[in-house]
């Protein structure tokens, strides 16, 4: 596992405040691997989701940091998203 998903995954569950979340989302960053996040929290896995968020490591350590605004992102085709955008939505806040 790389570093940035080590990383990724310790962020996200702070933010989750060790509770999980209701759905699941997976994010697939490009060249380093994917992390899901659901009921259990976030761990590293490449499992089936409700939702799949796709971005380069550049542009989701952006997200993660605060410096890369995720609608902005989306919009630009920075961030791609395929399934259910609602849960793409919820996990935006835990972003921002």
């Amino acid at each position: 596992m790389s570093k940035v998903i080590d990383g990724a995954v310790k962020a996200l569950n702070e933010r989750l405040g060790g509770g999980g979340f209701d759905g699941s989302v997976r994010f697939d960053i490009e060249g380093e691997g994917s992390i899901l996040v659901d009921g259990e929290g976030a761990r590293a896995s490449d499992a089936d989701a409700d939702c799949v968020v796709s971005a380069s490591r550049e542009t989701f350590e952006g997200l993660l940091e605060g410096e890369i605004n995720a609608t902005s992102a989306f919009m630009t085709g920075k961030l791609r998203i395929d399934g259910d955008m609602g849960q793409a939505m919820k996990l935006g806040s835990l972003l921002s």
